[in-house]
């Protein structure tokens, strides 16, 4: 599975699925009282689109002037136009959320948030495997195959070639264009050609599933005297905390020395799903702070609830985004962790997600965070206690092969590792927790 990049995310307070709520009531300015038919073609038109997502903005949007806009004015001119197709709408929709100033309100047509909603429930229709491009050959290889999916159940390995799909080969093909084909409708069969080793290839038929997508992997590294539990966490879905609370309760049997917790890449997710995270490595403190339109405030803390005390390091990058970076700056202002390698990406603001009645969606940005110490990493990000910025080619070969990370050939991990390292050799405690 392709992780998106942080530039498309959005960063989700919670999910909001329902309709027009307050269309009805708002239509007395514009309609008369009796006019039943006028308000019952209005729900069927694409103009009704429009004015629950008026609605929406008005009621939940961060900014109170609404980027200095007179947002009552601008319904009218919205609802004295006539649309004469959905498409007309969702234009129209666009063009003026855009004047709001902020990229992270957006509206969806019905695919784009059909997509979004399997993005964040952690789960997707296919056979369920990883694919990567080989680093030498560039042919599409399984990663992994997902326990229990019907990759798995068929057979289908860890290092088996992609030679086509339903027939078309795969040569000279991207991983986007693979992940497209193979993805489908639940129930619906695939054939994959596989090749493995010095065999000819042979034909695996599949049947789509539900698939829950693991946004978490972990794995036990020898590192000179260190035992390392290695974590890389990918996004922020509903499934991400059960998964880390698993991978951290397998690496504690496994009697790990120290973590390293790599969330390089990851565009963040859940807001909830951050918070339960984050309560799982810190016993005391806060987590986040969230401020909405009102001045409302709102502190999220640890619990009590730390699944270990071990030595921590934490992997960023450019593209480490919202959640992440709220993880990453709890872990940092509680003294929990050292993070290394790049400036994060800088998005302090939280949105809530919404249906419309046509199944289109938007998310809006409701409230503002800061880290725990109260700092405002908007357009900034977190700054790491260890900086390690990467060159294009360093970049490039982990873009290409992502076995690489966490490895001899990830110049970050080895600075992280490095850094448990030295702390293990100074005999300093196993971890701090603030009691702020």
């Amino acid at each position: 599975m392709i992780q998106p990049s942080a530039f498309r995310s959005v960063w989700q307070h919670k999910l909001v699925l329902r309709g027009a709520m307050f269309t009805g009531a708002c239509l007395a300015t514009l309609l008369p009282i009796s006019s039943s038919s006028a308000i019952a073609a209005f729900k069927d038109s694409p103009k009704a689109i429009v004015d629950e997502a008026w609605q929406i903005v008005n009621r939940e949007y961060v900014d109170g002037t609404f980027n200095r806009l007179d947002w009552q004015r601008t319904r009218m001119e919205l609802l004295k136009r006539n649309y004469t197709s959905r498409q007309e709408a969702y234009v129209a929709i666009r063009s003026t959320l855009r004047k709001l100033g902020d990229p992270y309100t957006r509206f969806m047509d019905p695919m784009q948030f059909q997509s979004l909603n399997n993005q964040t429930s952690g789960e997707m229709s296919g056979v369920g495997i990883r694919l990567e491009a080989h680093p030498r050959t560039k042919q599409l290889v399984v990663a992994e195959a997902i326990e229990n999916s019907p990759a798995s159940k068929a057979g289908i390995k860890s290092g088996d070639a992609i030679v086509a799909i339903d027939g078309k080969s795969t040569k000279n093909m991207t991983l986007e264009s693979a992940i497209t084909l193979i993805r489908g409708e639940i129930g619906k069969s695939i054939t994959l050609k596989i090749a493995r080793g010095g065999a000819s290839p042979f034909d695996i038929p599949l049947t789509r599933a539900q698939i829950e997508v693991s946004s978490v992997f972990s794995a036990v590294k020898q590192e000179g005297a260190l035992k390392v539990g290695y974590i890389r966490l990918s996004e922020f879905s509903s499934h991400s905390s059960e998964q880390m609370q698993k991978a951290i309760k397998d690496l504690n049997r496994q009697q790990v020395s120290a973590y390293v917790l790599d969330m390089r890449g990851n565009p963040g997710g859940l807001l909830q799903s951050s918070v339960e995270i984050a309560r799982m490595w810190l016993d005391n403190g806060t987590i986040v702070k969230t401020v909405d339109r009102k001045g409302g405030n709102e502190d999220f803390r640890a619990v009590q609830g730390a699944l270990t005390q071990l030595p921590m390091a934490v992997l960023v990058d450019g593209n480490s985004a919202s959640a992440s970076e709220i993880l990453a700056g709890a872990l940092k202002d509680n003294r929990r962790a050292q993070i290394v390698g790049a400036q994060t990406f800088g998005k302090a603001l939280v949105q809530s997600v919404h249906s419309l009645s046509d199944g289109s969606g938007m998310a809006v940005t409701v409230a503002h965070y800061y880290t725990p110490n109260g700092t405002d990493i908007g357009h900034k990000g977190v700054t790491p206690d260890v900086k390690v910025d990467l060159n294009f080619m360093e970049q490039r070969n982990l873009a290409d092969s992502p076995a690489l990370m966490g490895s001899a050939q990830d110049p970050q991990y080895l600075r992280a590792v490095g850094v448990l390292q030295n702390r293990a050799n100074s005999g300093k405690p196993s971890a701090v927790s603030s009691n702020r």
